[in-house]
């Protein structure tokens, strides 16, 4: 596995190499860098679970009902496949919104696969966003082997990677950033903080500010006075 610091560094090398490479498999990095989502939740994610906040209804609605012109874009999360791993609850069940690069990525795939096209919008709900050309689901061999030609493509090791990294590297992102394990731990659908803290200790920031900070502030104020 890739030490923590290498994996922040290249997360973005690797997230860019995806302008260059095949729409479905640039989409499906970019997303799961950007949600954090596993990689077999992406693969049995369906264009049904992705919704737009319909402002005049005041509701989540399936872009097949809302179209692309929302405000807001979010997926639904229902279901993991994993049997074994980093989750511990069966079926872990969140809502995720979209960041809009995420949303202009998804909107791509659409169009690139002719769904704006389609006379019926309940045809397109049932398909699976991430697919073969037959309309069959990924396997893991199938996104493991278009992934490393990406990564290859960004100058890294392509057998140090593998489609699990950009999860990790989501997790990194957000612990430097600040975002509390709570959070994270929500967003990435573990059942508790104690689940993320081991599954990702080498990438949860292992320094808490927060007190030192406090203190500096109440001493430098005495100090001054």
């Amino acid at each position: 596995m890739l030490a923590t610091t290498g994996r922040r560094a290249a997360a973005r090398p690797a997230s860019g190499a995806t302008e260059e490479a095949g729409t479905r498999i640039g989409v499906y990095i970019v997303l799961s860098l950007l949600t954090g989502v596993r990689t077999e939740e992406l693969r049995e994610l369906s264009w049904s679970h992705v919704v737009g906040f319909a402002a005049d209804r005041k509701a989540w609605l399936p872009v097949t009902e809302a179209g692309w012109d929302c405000e807001e874009y979010a997926i639904y999360v229902w279901r993991s496949v994993r049997q074994s791993g980093d989750t511990k609850t069966v079926k872990p069940r969140r809502t995720l919104k979209l960041p809009q690069r995420c949303v202009e990525a998804l909107r791509k795939l659409w169009e690139h696969d002719g769904l704006d096209q389609l006379d019926d919008a309940g045809g397109a709900a049932a398909r699976l966003v991430f697919c073969t050309k037959d309309g069959t689901a990924l396997s893991a061999g199938n996104v493991r082997r278009d992934f490393r030609k990406v990564v290859k493509k960004a100058g890294l090791v392509e057998t140090e990677w593998t489609p699990k990294e950009m999860r990790h590297s989501f997790v990194s992102l957000l612990s430097d950033s600040g975002v509390p394990i709570e959070h994270i731990s929500r967003l990435v659908g573990h059942a508790n903080t104690v689940v993320t803290e081991t599954v990702y200790r080498r990438q949860i920031r292992p320094v808490m500010e927060e007190g030192a900070t406090a203190m500096d502030g109440i001493f430098g104020r005495i100090l001054e006075a």
